[in-house]
C-alpha cells in the first residue's frame, strides 16, 4: 500500500472471482469514515448509520442512499440510517434478504451489485414509488463471513454505469461501513454484558445477605415448642437487620433492561402483519387502548416474541392480539392456533425469558399456556401505578 502525492491511498487486493487490481480511495474518504467510526459508541442509531449513509454517498457521488441492517433489539431487519432520503418512508419495512434478491446476491457472493434496467423487479412493491431513474447499487456490508446488513444506494443516469475501480471502492466502504458498525455492536453488547452483571450481583447480594437471614429466621419459627424472650427479640434483631439491608440493596438498584421505542404497539401489530404475510396477525380487540408511554417498550418486546414463538414452534394461520384497560390494570394477550399437542413448548424461550424479565421490571408478570386444543396463549399483566400512568 502506498500514498500518492494527490491523496490518494493505493492498494492491492483481489474481489472474489477477480484479477489483483489496484484500488484508490480518496484520503478524505479514509478521513470521513474515521470519524463515523469514532462516534460508534455514542449517539443515537438513526444518526450513526444516517451519518454512515452521507459518508458513502459523498465518497462514491451517489445522490441518496438507504442502510438497512439487523437490530439486534428488535431482532429484525429495519431502515437504520438514510441520505437524502425521509427515513419515516422506512418505518414500516423489514425486508428480507429473500424478499430483495439484489441483497442476497450481494451479501452471498460478496460484491458491488448494479442494476440499470428493470429496477423494479429487484425491489419489493412497497418501495417502487421512491425509485428515480438512474443507476441503483447494493453494497454487502460483511465482516468475518457475517452479514451486517447492505447500502442501497442510487446515482443519475447520465453519470454511466461503474467503473471497475468505483465498484472496487464502493465494496471496500462496505467494509468499512461493516466494520463500524460490528464495532458499535459490539459496544452495545459490552454495555448489555454490564447491565446483566449489575442485575446477577444484585441477586446475589439479596440470596447470601436478606435470604440467608430470614432462612436463619424460619427455621427458628418452625421448630417445636414457644419461643422464649431471647429467642423472639433476636428474630426481631434479624428481621430488622434483614429489610434494613434489603432497603439499601434497593437503593442502588440494577441498571434498566428496557429500550426505549419510538414506535407503539398498534403501528408495531401492523408492522408484523407486513412480515409474516402468510399468518393473519390482527388486532381483534382494544382498537381504542392507548399503551402507557412507560410500558410501550415491554409490551411490543412480549408482542414480538409470543408472536417470534409462534411461528417457530406451530403452524399458525392467525394470530390474536388483544389489549384492555380493566380495573387500574393493562393487559396484552397474544393467542395463536396452529398448536400440537407434541409441539407445545415445555418452558419459555430466552427472548420471552428476558421480555418476562422486563414486565417484571415494570411491576408486571408474563405468563403463557394452552388456551383450547390447538390455540396457545402469551399474556402481560401490569398494574397502571405500576407503569406510572393514571389507571
Amino acid at each position: 500500500m502506498r500514498t500518492t502525492a494527490g491523496g490518494v491511498v493505493r492498494c492491492c487486493r483481489v474481489m472474489p472471482g477477480a484479477a489483483s487490481q489496484p484500488l484508490a480511495i480518496p484520503i478524505g474518504a479514509l478521513d470521513l469514515f474515521a470519524e463515523v467510526l469514532s462516534e460508534a459508541e455514542a449517539g443515537p442509531t438513526a444518526s450513526f448509520y444516517s451519518r454512515m449513509a452521507a459518508a458513502v454517498c459523498e465518497v462514491a457521488d451517489l445522490r441518496r442512499a438507504v442502510i438497512f441492517a439487523y437490530d439486534d433489539e428488535r431482532r429484525l431487519v429495519r431502515a437504520m440510517g438514510a441520505h437524502n432520503l425521509d427515513l419515516q418512508l422506512f418505518a414500516g419495512a423489514s425486508p428480507t434478504a429473500e424478499q430483495v434478491a439484489i441483497a442476497r446476491q450481494a451479501l452471498a457472493e460478496d460484491r458491488v451489485v448494479e442494476v440499470t434496467g428493470d429496477i423494479e423487479r429487484e425491489l419489493p412493491e412497497e418501495f417502487h414509488h421512491l425509485l428515480l431513474h438512474g443507476l441503483m447499487v447494493c453494497i454487502p456490508m460483511s465482516a468475518g463471513g457475517r452479514w451486517i446488513g447492505i447500502i442501497i444506494g442510487d446515482r443519475p443516469s447520465d453519470h454511466g454505469p461503474l467503473t471497475a475501480q468505483q465498484r472496487n471502492t464502493l465494496w471496500s466502504l462496505g467494509k468499512v461501513a461493516g466494520l463500524a458498525a460490528g464495532a458499535r455492536n459490539a459496544a452495545r453488547e459490552h454495555e448489555r454484558a454490564r447491565r446483566l452483571k449489575e442485575r446477577i450481583d444484585f441477586a446475589r447480594e439479596v440470596h447470601e445477605v436478606v435470604v440467608q437471614r430470614l432462612f436463619g429466621v424460619s427455621l427458628a419459627l418452625s421448630g417445636d415448642g414457644d419461643l422464649g424472650a431471647a429467642h423472639r427479640e433476636r428474630c426481631r434483631e434479624e428481621i430488622t437487620l434483614a429489610l434494613g439491608e434489603l432497603r439499601a440493596a434497593l437503593q442502588r438498584p440494577p441498571a434498566s433492561m428496557t429500550s426505549r421505542t419510538r414506535t407503539t404497539l398498534h403501528e408495531e401489530v401492523a408492522r408484523l402483519r407486513r412480515v409474516h404475510r402468510d399468518i393473519d396477525v390482527a388486532l381483534v380487540g382494544g382498537h381504542d387502548v392507548e399503551v402507557p408511554e412507560g410500558l410501550e417498550p415491554v409490551a411490543q418486546s412480549v408482542l414480538r416474541e409470543a408472536i417470534r414463538n409462534a411461528a417457530k414452534h406451530a403452524e399458525p394461520t392467525c394470530i390474536e392480539v388483544r389489549l384492555s384497560r380493566l380495573d387500574g390494570t393493562f393487559v396484552l394477550e397474544v393467542v395463536n392456533d396452529g398448536v400440537r399437542a407434541a409441539q407445545r413448548p415445555a418452558k419459555a424461550g430466552m427472548g420471552l425469558r428476558l421480555a418476562a424479565f422486563e414486565a417484571l421490571e415494570a411491576g408486571g408478570v408474563v405468563d403463557y399456556g394452552p388456551a383450547g386444543a390447538d390455540r396457545w396463549r402469551v399474556r402481560l399483566t401490569v398494574p397502571l401505578d405500576h407503569a406510572g400512568a393514571p389507571a
